[in-house]
């Protein structure tokens, strides 16, 4: 009897709707503006089915047009070059525009194009921008790495010379971690580390950056199996301190002047940076007058949070307020998000974010005292962003959430009064709002959507008032795949009483009369949510609507202790990383849809993720093997007790022998009861290969039958493999839940790597 065979129809669906793709079939569905004056004008590029155009936007004059005629310039480009260009794909990504020209970098030259006449010609000038350089709010200098050290350019070409010497390499210059400032995907797009860890003062004059203290941190290692010169395999080490060691990296802060390489080293105990430099993660900047810098500091239980300000000029340190808690104390839930801190009124007060009345809300401070002088915000939703504070009326604006009733996940732009008056809605809908902020924030761009609702993205003044529609997505390169819209739902806990969220995607060409195998996708970290509520699916929701297209019902879920509730729900996880993040609720919320949903087979349940998503996926196999009879599990975070030490501390709290044993899926490797794929990048240097080793050595030793895919050559993202790993994904999944094999033959296209991939990356 043969096999029943996948038609190849559903693979080449589930293709085109993975990230790299997706995009491809929404129009207008996100831009990326590029400031002009200072922020009073600004660029995007958008696609559509006739190509790519460049659109510049006047917000003052309501204005929106292409920024140039682009038949006009590929002609003209094409006549002074020599090469084909097409006008629906011009050969650069960025352009600089002044009244009467354009100019750009295009076929390895730079290039100016007047407007009138449209004649192109090659023209001196500065070079494409270097990204590992950082260059001063005037344009005219520029810092760079020099081996341990930094060094200053002119932008002219005129000097070049070292703003610091004595750099080595466990205390060198403007460094992150190891594990993130060389990261082992960055040669793949031409670079070998990040740009150096500063931020320029207002004026141009000076530099905060800091020196890094790496001394006594542990080192751990990686095999390069085959390296680019094709030689034997080559060991790399890497820095990495574990949860619970002695040493972890440190930022010594220091402000440089650029012109007398005078150097001013901050009088106080260096900062922790076991993750990421303070200020590549927006700790640390300047005031808007450049007389102070302002930093946080965390304890290393992360239970006490500090404003500090530095004198650049004599590197005095105070403290301006502290706070601390029996648990984390954060500036904001998310990782990734910019600190929720504004020094306001020339340094005499701060607005600062707490979660101390059980929710995060704003708070005002005054800074010579400490003294807290008013609770701005205040009621059962969360401030999720600051976004503008206008000092002169005593008005800030922020997005928070919880202030819909159908999605408390939804952001919402609001404003009030700095004395906690006035509070009022700024957008009048129950949509989810992506908001960006341009230089002197005159005006914000708004992106409204739901998941079911495509984005509208327009202009707007403070008081609301739409000053330009920028762009209505067209979405009907998505439907044409059968994509439908997931649903958003709210099921019940496992404790029985709170209330979670999250996204079901039905299989296409939907039947309710059929039963369809359902996996579970999560992400099991309480930095960050599965689910987005904007119509982005965001990183990890594209691997949902892919499956969804081979024949799965897709959820995932926000459990209790992920982030943008209120500080009980996100605090459920503090200590406790062995419940994945509510793992039991993933559980309850499938045995209640299927309830409602027959078609739902609780028979053929699998899960699969990656990182915080792959411990989950083995976790859930391992604690409810009646539910989960299948799981592909890749970069998991399988023992957390070898993991990074601030990923760990900062949400399983300090160490303790037998706290972090609980969250290690090896110690209990030997309940593995269904078909499990483990998959690791052999060069991944944020979540280490041996940690899925680990686990497949515990399995072994437990006579489990298991498969294990390791990619020699992968990172934590599998940048370059994603085509083969999606591919092993699918097939495993389709062959032990829906019981029929893949397509014969197929093989999915490699993503290709261009400059696209560092504009992304830095911007």
């Amino acid at each position: 009897m043969h096999p029943t065979i996948l038609d190849a129809h559903t693979y080449r669906t589930a293709e085109q709707l993975l990230r790299h793709n997706r995009d491809k079939l929404v129009f207008g569905g996100k831009i990326r503006p590029r400031w002009i004056d200072g922020g009073a004008r600004f660029w995007y590029t958008v696609d559509s089915a006739a190509g790519r155009r460049f659109i510049l936007v006047t917000p003052a004059e309501g204005t929106r047009h292409p920024a140039f005629d682009h038949q006009r310039l590929a002609g003209a480009l094409a006549a002074a070059s020599g090469r084909e260009v097409d006008p629906a794909a011009l050969p650069f990504a960025a352009f600089e525009q002044t009244s009467v020209a354009v100019a750009f970098h295009a076929f390895g030259e730079r290039w100016t194009c007047t407007l009138g006449d449209y004649a192109c010609a090659r023209t001196e000038g500065a070079p494409a921008r270097n990204v590992l350089e950082a260059v001063a709010p005037d344009g005219r200098h520029a810092v760079f790495r020099d081996g341990y050290d930094l060094r200053a350019r002119s932008l002219d070409g005129s000097e070049d010379w070292a703003l610091t010497d004595d750099g080595t390499h466990d205390r060198d210059y403007g460094s992150n971690p190891d594990y993130y400032m060389y990261s082992t995907l960055l040669p793949k797009i031409g670079i070998l580390h990040l740009p150096p860890a500063l931020t320029w003062s207002p004026d141009s004059t000076r530099v905060l950056t800091h020196r890094s203290d790496q001394r006594g941190v542990r080192r751990t290692h990686l095999v390069q199996v085959l390296p680019p010169d094709g030689g034997a395999p080559r060991l790399l080490t890497q820095r990495f301190a574990h949860p619970g060691d002695e040493r972890l990296p440190m930022a010594e802060f220091v402000v440089l002047d650029i012109a007398s390489g005078k150097a001013v080293p901050a009088r106080a105990e260096p900062v922790a940076m076991p993750m990421m430099s303070p200020i590549s993660r927006q700790w640390a900047w300047w005031a808007k007058d450049g007389s102070a810098v302002y930093y946080l500091d965390q304890q290393r239980d992360m239970k006490v949070l500090s404003l500090r300000r530095l004198d650049p000029d004599s590197g005095e340190v105070r403290t301006v307020l502290s706070e601390s808690g029996p648990t984390r104390v954060e500036p904001g839930q998310y990782f990734a998000q910019a600190p929720m801190v504004e020094v306001l009124s020339e340094g005499q007060e701060v607005l600062w974010y707490s979660q101390r009345d059980g929710w995060g809300h704003l708070y005002l401070y005054g800074t010579q005292d400490g003294e807290l002088r008013t609770q701005v915000t205040s009621g059962p939703w969360a401030v999720r962003q600051i976004l503008h504070v206008d000092e002169e009326r005593r008005i800030v604006y922020f997005l928070a959430s919880g202030l819909n009733e159908e999605d408390p996940y939804r952001r919402t732009v609001c404003r009030v009064g700095l004395d906690g008056s006035g509070f009022a809605r700024v957008s009048d809908d129950d949509l989810d709002h992506v908001v960006t902020v341009p230089p002197g924030a005159a005006y914000f761009i708004d992106s409204a959507s739901t998941n079911a609702v495509e984005p509208v993205t327009t202009v707007r003044g403070w008081d609301g008032r739409v000053l330009v529609v920028l762009e209505r997505a067209d979405i009907s390169g998505l439907l044409e795949t059968g994509w439908s819209p997931p649903e958003r739902f709210r099921a019940t806990a496992a404790d029985g009483e709170t209330d979670i969220y999250g996204m079901l995607y039905r299989p296409h060409d939907f039947d309710p009369a059929k039963r369809y195998p359902v996996l579970d996708h999560p992400y099991c970290f309480p930095n960050a949510n599965r689910v987005s509520p904007s119509f982005d699916p965001g990183f990890y929701g594209c691997d949902a609507e892919s499956l969804a297209a081979l024949g799965f019902v897709v959820i995932a879920v926000d459990g209790r202790g992920s982030p943008g509730r209120d500080k009980a729900f996100h605090d459920a996880s503090y200590g406790r990383i062995a419940d994945a993040v509510g793992l039991a609720d993933h559980v309850a919320a499938l045995r209640e849809l299927a309830l409602t949903r027959p078609w739902m087979d609780l028979d053929r349940v699998g899960a699969f993720g990656t990182s915080a998503g792959g411990f989950a996926t083995v976790r859930a196999m391992l604690e409810y093997p009646g539910m989960f009879k299948a799981g592909v599990a890749e970069g998991g975070m399988h023992d957390i007790r070898y993991a990074e030490l601030g990923v760990a501390e900062a949400f399983n709290g300090p160490f303790d022998a037998a706290a972090y044993a609980e969250a290690s899926n090896v110690d209990i490797a030997d309940r593995l009861t269904g078909k499990l794929l483990l998959v690791h990048g052999g060069l991944d240097d944020s979540v280490s290969p041996h940690l899925t080793l680990r686990l497949a050595e515990r399995l072994i030793a437990a006579d489990k039958d298991f498969e294990l895919l390791v990619i020699p050559g992968a990172d934590h993202v599998y940048v370059g493999y994603d085509h083969y790993l999606n591919r092993r994904r699918w097939d495993f999944l389709v062959r032990h839940l829906m019981g029929v094999e893949p397509p014969t033959g197929y093989r999915l296209t490699p993503v290709s790597l261009d400059m696209n991939t560092v504009e992304e990356l830095f911007g």
